[in-house]
């Protein structure tokens, strides 16, 4: 580790030159870019031991949140304390934020027109792919047993019949989880090594919609709740905003939000990103602000907070219970997000054909997620005209 005594202040300045190029070209999703930050901060910059790092891994993969955020935040305290926490994390959310408010911008802007439908009738099938290929990857990753899979399935049909609170399915599933992996009504078993679950879980335009304080009000709230309840991966998130975006608040229809994830899969950083797009569609260049406050802020008050008490407890039976619990919760709800959207998204031969290639491709091919996109969005630019399919309007 390097034991250069370099001041606070530049240590801070460090952090920020760091993130903030990370935050720009961090493609590939939480993995890649936090094997990316294991590689140059322990190998190349040696700012802190492999342990360390490691250590740093296993605790933010045990809370809600998006996992690489949670990541460089967490090595930010160890590299610069507390203040150097919050430079380093908001430094790595700034360039995702101009990003996709720069795109919310030009979507309110461009929206109305043929060649912006067009790009999202090819586009929509396609994330429904990206969604359900990257939960089968989690369901690899982490369910383990009858009851997971049982939890997955009650949260599966309650997501697509009731469109119930999802938060309340996550808690419920993760007092369940305690009272079978737990420990609270009966002994625990003979002494053996049980590891945490892991949670694998990025110019205002004068037609920018004018946001009222309570509205800004009602979406920093609402995304303080969502970034608060995001087990198991960034991807839990769909379903939690198609509930209350859609359904609850109706600020956005189906189609908008399935834009909002097609924005938030494609654009650097976490997929919950899309709190920022959304947050510019409802209320403008302050509707961005607040959202993205509101859906990252937890994750600072997480490792802050309660990485410490996970380090201590992270053992805990209970505690893994209720991981495990959540991480089922999380499989469910993703899977009934999917059937619902892709009701929306899928209406014809064409976008049934490419969500089932775009499906068959991801499980062939390591393919990238914004090279996925920009050939569906061509296939929707030359198709859409010559199809004119008369169910689609994104507007």
């Amino acid at each position: 580790m390097d034991n250069d005594p370099a001041p606070a202040g530049g240590r801070i300045g460090e952090l920020v030159r760091y993130f903030l190029r990370l935050g720009l070209l961090g493609f590939g999703g939480p993995v890649a870019l936090v094997g990316q930050m294991e590689r140059e901060l322990v190998t190349d910059k040696r700012w802190l031991t492999k342990e360390q790092m490691r250590a740093a891994i296993a605790v933010c993969q045990s809370m809600p949140g998006p996992l690489a955020i949670q990541v460089g935040v967490y090595v930010s305290y160890l590299r610069g304390g507390f203040w150097g926490a919050w430079a380093g994390g908001w430094s790595f959310i700034l360039p995702n934020f101009v990003i996709v408010a720069a795109l919310g911008a030009l979507y309110v802007y461009l929206g109305d027109l043929q060649p912006v439908t067009a790009i999202f009738y090819g586009v929509s099938p396609a994330v429904i792919a990206l969604i359900l290929h990257s939960c089968y990857r989690l369901a690899k990753l982490g369910m383990e047993d009858w009851l997971q899979w049982a939890i997955a399935a009650t949260c599966f049909v309650v997501t697509i019949i009731l469109k119930s609170e999802v938060a309340l399915l996550f808690i419920g599933a993760g007092i369940l989880g305690i009272l079978y992996y737990g420990t609270l009504f009966r002994r625990p078993p003979p002494a053996t090594t049980v590891g945490v679950v892991p949670l694998v879980v990025p110019a205002v335009v004068p037609l920018a919609p004018v946001a009222t304080p309570s509205t800004l009000g009602k979406l920093l709230l609402f995304f303080l709740k969502a970034g608060s309840l995001t087990f198991g991966s960034g991807l839990v998130i769909v379903p939690f905003l198609e509930q209350g975006l859609v359904h609850e608040f109706g600020w956005l229809d189906q189609r908008q939000f399935l834009v909002a994830v097609a924005i938030g899969m494609i654009s650097p950083g976490p997929v919950v990103i899309t709190a920022t797009f959304v947050g510019y569609i409802v209320g403008g260049f302050w509707g961005s602000l607040v959202s993205t406050i509101g859906i990252f802020l937890p994750s600072f008050v997480f490792v802050l907070v309660v990485a410490p008490i996970l380090v201590r407890h992270g053992g805990n039976k209970n505690v893994q219970g209720f991981v495990k619990g959540a991480y089922g919760a999380a499989i469910g709800t993703i899977l009934g997000a999917c059937v619902l959207l892709g009701q929306v998204a899928i209406g014809d031969w064409l976008t049934a054909a490419i969500g089932v290639v775009s499906l068959g491709v991801l499980f062939r091919w390591k393919v990238s997620n914004p090279l996925l996109i920009a050939v569906t969005a061509v296939i929707g630019l030359v198709a859409f005209p010559l199809l004119q399919p008369a169910w689609v309007t994104f507007k």
